[in-house]
C-alpha cells in the first residue's frame, strides 16, 4: 500500500487548482459513494485530485487507478479493508472499468465500511454505466463533457465569464466585454479547444489514440466483439466522419461494412455512449431519448478536424458546436422547419450570410449566425452558444 501512496502524492503535488470544471460545483462531495463518467481525455482524474488536495486531509485519503499492477494480486475490498483499518476515509479508484467485477466489489466496500466515502470514475462509459445499474440505490452519478467554449477561454486565455442561460443568449446579453475580437479564439477552439490536454505537444495523435484506444478496446471488451467487428467500428465511423451530418441509412451502411443491418443501430449506440458520436432524434425520444435517429454527427469540432481526410464542412463544424453545447443543459430534437428545435425554440444555423427564409413563420424562431460578433433582433452569434456552462 506504501507504493499507492507515494505515486498518489506525487501526483497531488503535480495537480493545478487555478482552474475547475464546470460540474465540479455541482456535485455533492458528501454522498457515500459517487461515479464519476465521460470519454478519455476530458479532464475527470484531474478534477477528483483537485478535490482532494484543496477539501480532504491527505493522510486519511487515498487515489489509485484500478490500472495499477499492485491489483494484479491484491483485491479491491481487500485494500479498503486495510485502509479502513489504518484510519482512511476517502477512497478514490480512477479507470474503475479496468477491474474485473468492480460493481460488485464497490457495493460490498459500501455495505462493509459506511464510515467510508468512495468515488470511482472510468473512461469507459459503457462499463460505467453496465454496472452503475447495479449500483443504483448506492451511487450518484455524474457525467462530465469536454471543455465550453467560455472553460477553454478561462484555461488557455485566463479570460473569465459567467455563464448565460439560453434565454438571456437569445435576449443578448451574453458577452465577452474584455475581449475586443472573440472570432479568432473561437476558430481556434472549433479546432483544438474541446480537450483540456489540447495545448501539449502532439495533440492530434493524442486524440487519435484516444479514438482509436475506444474503438478497439473499450467498446469491444464492453460487447463483447471480436477483433474484425471493432475493425468494422472504426469503418463505421469513417463513415461518419466523411458524411456527417447525415441522415443515416442503416442498409446501405451495413453493405459498405459487411454487416448485418441490425447490428448497426447497436454499434452507434455504443459510439455515441463512448462519447465520439451524438445522434440527433426527432421528438418522441430527444437527444436523450430512443426517438428515431435523425441525423449523425461527430461529437465535437475537434474530432472533425482531427478525423476529416479533407478540408470539413464549415456547415457541418456550426452544427455539431451548436449541438455538442446545448445538449449538456437542454433536449435539443430535430425541426421539420429548421435544423434544431429546443421546448418552443427554433434555431437554423448558418453562415454570416444566412438569410431568415427557414424562420420567417415561426414565432420562436431564431438565426444563429456564425462570423459574426454581435447580435440583434432574432439574429444570434454563434459563439455565444459557448457561454452555457
Amino acid at each position: 500500500m506504501e507504493k499507492l501512496f507515494e505515486h498518489f502524492i506525487k501526483l497531488l503535488k503535480e495537480t493545478d487548482t487555478r482552474f475547475l470544471r464546470y460540474i465540479y460545483p455541482e456535485i455533492n462531495w458528501e454522498n457515500r459513494m459517487i461515479g464519476l463518467t465521460g470519454p478519455r481525455g476530458v479532464g475527470k482524474t484531474t478534477l477528483v485530485l483537485q478535490h482532494i488536495k484543496m477539501n480532504l486531509d491527505i493522510p486519511e485519503t487515498l487515489y489509485v487507478t484500478a490500472e495499477d499492477f499492485y491489483f494484479s494480486d491484491n483485491r479491491l475490498t481487500d485494500l479498503a479493508d486495510a485502509f479502513v483499518k489504518r484510519n482512511g476515509k476517502y477512497l478514490f479508484v480512477d479507470e474503475i472499468h479496468k477491474y474485473k467485477d468492480w460493481a460488485r466489489e464497490l457495493k460490498l466496500i459500501y455495505d462493509y465500511h459506511p464510515e467510508l466515502k468512495i468515488v470511482f470514475s472510468g473512461s469507459s462509459v459503457l462499463d460505467i454505466k453496465k454496472g452503475a445499474s447495479d449500483l443504483s440505490r448506492r451511487a450518484v452519478m455524474y457525467n462530465l463533457q469536454g471543455l465550453s467554449f467560455r472553460e477553454y477561454l478561462q484555461l488557455f486565455h485566463h479570460v473569465a465569464s459567467r455563464t448565460f442561460t439560453l434565454e438571456e443568449i437569445l435576449s443578448h446579453k451574453a458577452g465577452l466585454p474584455q475581449i475586443k475580437h472573440p472570432l479568432p479564439l473561437f476558430e481556434d477552439y472549433l479546432k483544438r479547444g474541446y480537450y483540456p490536454f489540447s495545448l501539449e505537444e502532439d495533440f492530434e495523435r493524442k486524440l487519435q489514440q484516444i479514438v482509436n484506444h475506444t474503438l478497439e478496446t473499450d467498446i469491444p471488451v464492453y460487447a463483447g466483439m471480436n477483433v474484425s467487428t471493432g475493425r468494422k467500428l472504426k469503418q463505421l465511423l469513417a463513415i461518419i466522419a466523411k458524411s456527417v451530418p447525415f441522415k443515416p441509412n442503416m442498409t446501405s451502411i451495413a453493405t459498405a461494412l459487411v454487416a448485418s443491418r441490425n447490428n448497426i443501430a447497436d454499434y452507434c449506440l455504443f459510439i455515441e455512449e463512448a462519447g465520439l458520436i451524438t445522434q440527433l432524434r426527432d421528438a418522441t425520444g430527444g437527444i436523450r431519448g430512443l426517438g428515431k435517429v435523425d441525423k449523425v454527427y461527430l461529437d465535437n469540432t475537434n474530432l472533425i478536424y482531427n478525423l476529416a481526410s479533407v478540408d470539413p464542412n464549415p456547415g457541418n463544424i456550426r452544427e455539431t458546436f451548436f449541438l455538442n453545447q446545448l445538449r449538456l443543459k437542454y433536449d435539443v430534437i430535430t425541426s421539420p422547419a429548421a435544423d434544431f428545435r429546443i421546448d418552443d425554440f427554433t434555431f437554423e444555423v448558418g453562415g454570416k450570410s444566412k438569410g431568415l427564409k427557414q424562420i420567417q413563420d415561426l414565432d420562436n424562431g431564431f438565426i444563429v449566425r456564425d462570423g459574426i460578433e454581435h447580435g440583434y433582433l432574432n439574429i444570434v452569434p454563434l459563439w455565444h452558444f459557448g457561454m452555457i456552462y
